[in-house]
């Protein structure tokens, strides 16, 4: 068996005639499950399927039936993902194509999606936005995975995630079913085999570095497609571990802070063929995989099984049925569609994934040396998609593992959040778990909008911090894609609000508990300067360059009332071509600043020109014009008293005429080191 380069297994099975569903016993002593496993006949076909997970009520798969050129690799027309219903019976109903806009002239293979079914995640040749294939130094066509949201008629964003490489291959995505952790499989530098498995976790807008999932799960052969179920458990496929042959079905324990041990799936699941990309639904009774085992319509062949027992009965005998009742603290009257966040804890009270705390080093006492670890809660919101809602009788139902501590996060409009932690250690009956919710009247909301001073541009992703300033207590939010965070505070104390910034300065805000009794509402507009860099000291700074950084570019000369650049007189920008060059990834924005002489239209006009004046003096020195925007702001912000009408000198004037450098895109940070430029270089 070879893993396929290109999307999926090579294998030249012949056609084989169709067999009746049967059913195997599993022996251990006893009677202990019967699973049965049928041929999904509707969505067969000669040529392959596989790869099914669920969406809404029906199940997505990856098929080769499209008609056009042929992939010399697999000898088969190129994959597309296909959706079909489902059936009471589970069965697959007629399949049409899932999407016009995921769906190409290239390989589309194996997706999964979140659990409000709003992401998709699915595996792609690597190709440009327009579609274009994109190969690597050795003309191989890679594989990456994409993202993409799901709109009004069709799925639109799509976007590869950014650990991608053109000189590896990512594929076969499974997202935990709170979104906040990915599994795939790559053929990495630095893993035991040819495709490993691995795991990023999600980091506000973006994803963790990859993490191999070690050598108890990955081995020299080839680990892929894997499946992570809700109860804590990862399948995957692998031709390692003692293999019957070719491809078998494993599974693996991680829901809690120490793993179990990689076990093979028993007959009928395993085979002397390929047996691979195994979802199971929730109480894990019944599921689909594929196969090429003989009696199928085609080469691989997707199955559906039903488990009475579930797939791992020890993995169902831990789970407890708990029943959730949200109430008003007051009125004691049931509350309904409240939101319901579960996080399991670890022993070190870490949440499932880290992603409820942000994690920060701070002194053990003011001006003391010694530092320590502290974890700060972040708003709910930003801590994952509700997974429960409770119904009009303020109720919800959700299974829950024994033996594991619990944080339930409840929320709803018109109410403060609630946190309540909850045991399971020791207990084997259904649970009860009632959670009082107090109205927010006690507190004032916060709205605020975070904006660039220097561009009108609001900013995603800033760090919000409120500080209680009697207790302590710290709350970290972050702005969304409208540069706007929501909070509400309970009144009676002074709190600190700090905004933060990669690139900019922090700013502070106080509320005193004055104006926290008086108001009921507070909306607060927070601008932040940029950090302005000085291009010719660049060698001298303490961090690196990244996205969102701003260079001043304090002394490129014009005449007063010209946009032509001076004589010899572009040092700077002949620095910054010298940057660019040597970062290729590198995109800025060129905006340039007039003093306040002249009409505010005819200075917005002029700081135009002199900002394309800069951006041909770049392109003139061998920069792709692509990487350059150019854009003029006139006299709409001044950096002293000189505006109209003020008596200033010339010196003062020519303060306020200066081009900034905007860094949109920085493939990586980069550290600055001129050679010649230090003694020790």
């Amino acid at each position: 068996m070879l893993l396929l380069l290109s999307l999926m297994i090579c294998r030249s099975t012949a056609v084989l005639p169709q067999t009746q569903p049967h059913t195997r016993v599993y022996e251990n002593g006893q009677l202990t499950n019967q699973v049965a496993l049928r041929n999904c006949m509707r969505i067969n076909t000669k040529r392959i399927e596989y790869a099914p997970t669920f969406l809404d009520e029906g199940l997505v798969f990856v098929a080769s039936r499209r008609g056009g050129p042929i992939d010399k690799k697999t000898g088969e027309p190129f994959f597309d993902l296909f959706f079909a219903p489902l059936e009471p019976d589970g069965m697959p109903g007629k399949p049409k194509p899932l999407s016009l806009n995921i769906n190409t002239s290239l390989h589309e293979g194996p997706a999964s999606f979140t659990r409000d079914g709003k992401y998709i995640y699915f595996t792609r040749n690597n190709s440009t936005v327009s579609g274009i294939k994109r190969a690597d130094d050795e003309g191989v066509v890679r594989l990456k995975i994409y993202e993409a949201e799901r709109g009004p008629t069709d799925w639109i964003h799509i976007k590869e995630l950014p650990f991608n490489s053109d000189e590896y291959r990512c594929a076969y995505p499974s997202i935990t079913p709170d979104g906040n952790r990915l599994f795939f499989a790559s053929d990495m530098p630095g893993g035991y085999g040819g495709y490993d498995l691995y795991m990023v976790e999600r980091r506000a807008d973006t994803w963790s570095r990859p993490i191999n999932l070690g050598p108890e799960i990955n081995t020299a052969a080839d680990e892929a497609f894997p499946y992570y179920h809700p109860s804590g458990t990862l399948f995957f496929a692998s031709n390692g571990h003692g293999s019957q042959g070719g491809l078998d079905l494993f599974m693996i324990d991680m829901s809690g802070r120490v793993w179990g041990k990689v076990e093979p799936l028993e007959a009928p699941f395993n085979t002397p063929y390929d047996d691979f990309c195994l979802v199971i639904n929730q109480d894990g009774t019944r599921g689909y995989f594929a196969s090429n085992r003989p009696g199928g319509k085609g080469k691989d062949d997707i199955y559906l099984f039903e488990a009475l027992q579930g797939v791992a009965p020890s993995q169902r005998s831990r789970l407890l049925d708990a029943r959730f009742i949200t109430y008003d603290k007051e009125t004691k009257l049931r509350v309904p569609d409240v939101g319901l966040r579960i996080f399991e804890k670890s022993g070190a009270g870490f949440m499932e994934g880290d992603t409820f705390y942000e994690i920060e080093l701070v002194p053990i006492a003011p001006g003391n040396k010694e530092m320590m670890f502290r974890l700060i809660p972040k708003d709910p919101k930003e801590a994952g998609t509700p997974i429960l809602t409770t119904n009009t009788n303020g109720e919800a139902t959700y299974e829950l593992k024994s033996n594991r501590q619990y944080l339930i996060i409840a929320s709803r409009d018109g109410y403060l959040p609630t946190e309540l932690a909850y045991s399971t250690e020791g207990e084997t009956a259904p649970q009860t778990i009632r959670i009082p919710m107090e109205r927010d009247e006690a507190c004032t909301v916060i709205t605020g909008v975070v904006m660039a001073s220097h561009i009108d541009q609001v900013l995603i992703s800033a760090r919000v911090r409120i500080i209680n300033q009697q207790t302590g207590q710290q709350t970290i939010l972050r702005t969304d894609d409208k540069g706007t965070f929501t909070y509400c505070l309970p009144k009676g104390d002074n709190y600190l609000i700090e905004i933060e910034k990669e690139g900019y300065q922090k700013r502070t805000h106080s509320l005193p508990a004055t104006q926290m009794r008086r108001e009921s509402r507070i909306e607060l507009n927070m601008e932040l300067d940029p950090i302005a860099i000085n291009i010719m000291t660049l060698d001298s700074l303490d961090q690196p360059l990244s996205q969102g950084s701003v260079i001043v570019l304090e002394h490129i000369y014009y005449d007063f009332n010209d946009y032509s650049i001076r004589k010899g007189a572009a040092r700077e920008l002949d620095r910054l071509a010298e940057l660019m060059q040597q970062y290729p990834g590198m995109e800025i924005e060129l905006i340039a600043h007039t003093d306040s002489r002249g009409t505010k239209e005819y200075n917005l006009a002029l700081s135009l020109k002199r900002a394309e004046a800069a951006r041909q003096y770049l392109i003139q020195k061998g920069i792709d014009p692509n990487r350059i925007q150019a854009f003029g702001f006139g006299e709409q912000n001044l950096r002293n008293h000189c505006t109209d009408g003020v008596p200033c000198s010339e010196e003062e004037h020519a303060y306020n005429r200066r081009t900034e450098v905007r860094i949109v895109k920085m493939d990586h940070p980069i550290d600055i080191h001129y050679k010649g430029d230090r003694s020790n270089q």
